[in-house]
């Protein structure tokens, strides 16, 4: 059994995973603080039975991309709600804006993969190799080989048209 100091632990070294899933599966900041206490919660839920046959972040991304694929199922439900970000409306301009807008556009386009692309490609992004990603995803490697292709090239296009 594993205790509340461990798991505390165990998020703060690898809270980047969940805040990375996050912000790909959600469209603003209420809803990616909602997607992060849920995936938290998941966390925890599911704690006691991780039993450390592979590494702390394939059993965290996979319990979190569930969690985040879950939400996205449960917020089509709830219907379409548009709001503004205020901290966008007053922010300055970063150091290196280019950079910053390319990361953007890339964000964008990534949130216009479908749920199960949106995972591989953050994953791939995270430099996951394609053991791993299996590992995490359930997919085999030359599924996520195919898979990774086919999604390059759909960013490569999207890209390109912009």
């Amino acid at each position: 059994m594993h205790t509340k100091k461990e798991f505390i632990q165990d998020i703060k070294e690898n809270e980047a995973i969940i805040y990375k899933v996050a912000r790909i599966y959600s469209n603003n900041t209420e809803d990616r603080k909602d997607l992060y206490q849920d995936i938290v919660y998941q966390l925890w839920k599911s704690y006691n039975s991780f039993k450390r046959e592979s590494k702390i972040s394939t059993w965290m991304y996979r319990v979190a991309l569930n969690t985040a694929i879950g939400f996205l199922k449960k917020e089509k439900r709830k219907g379409h709600q548009v709001s503004i970000d205020i901290s966008l409306l007053n922010k300055i301009d970063p150091v290196d804006g280019i950079f910053e807008e390319r990361i953007e556009l890339l964000y964008k386009y990534i949130k216009e993969l479908n749920v199960i692309e949106r995972g591989i490609i953050l994953l791939h992004l995270e430099g996951k190799n394609y053991d791993e990603i299996a590992r995490i995803t359930g997919f085999t490697n030359t599924n996520i080989g195919t898979r990774l292709g086919r999604i390059k090239q759909k960013l490569k296009s999207k890209i390109k048209t912009q």
